[in-house]
């Protein structure tokens, strides 16, 4: 180990990235703090491991590899680039809001099958009959609504 680095295992084992994975998000631009040691391993400074955390949430959200690089490209900590990348931020969040509704709605869809197969299973029907029992239920419910009306 050279100082206080860690080597690109230990960077795997704590991100949970693989090896390749790290390699490629190297070869890609979105680690840019990667420095190699004398016999050419990769050495990752003791901050590194909350950087790629970052990149793996951005990465996660669905953001795209050019809009990680820019991200990182706009970086440095100065208060000039905070613009751009507050930008970039807001935009995914606005994607993430999107994608959690549509996530929503398919949860809903999910859920509502879940329960028809509860119902067929409770009744002991096979898929094709639940059709013929709603159209049971809507005419039993058609006829009691007959028998109320004068």
């Amino acid at each position: 180990m050279d100082g206080d680095t860690l080597g690109i295992r230990q960077v795997s084992e704590e991100t949970g990235l693989s090896i390749d994975t790290l390699r490629w998000y190297e070869r890609e631009g979105l680690l840019p703090l990667v420095e190699r040691s004398g016999s050419g391993q990769r050495r990752y400074p003791p901050g590194a491991l909350r950087f790629i955390r970052l990149v793996q949430a951005l990465r996660r959200t669905g953001m795209p590899v050019a809009e990680v690089r820019q991200f990182i490209e706009a970086g440095g900590g100065e208060l000039a680039h905070h613009p751009e990348r507050m930008a970039l931020l807001e935009r995914q969040c606005v994607a993430i809001e999107q994608r959690l509704a549509e996530l929503q709605d398919d949860l809903a869809v999910v859920r509502a099958k879940i329960a028809t197969y509860r119902r067929l299973i409770a009744r002991g029907l096979d898929c094709e009959d639940e059709l013929s029992e709603d159209l049971v239920d809507q005419l039993r419910a058609d006829e009691l609504l007959a028998e109320m009306l004068p």
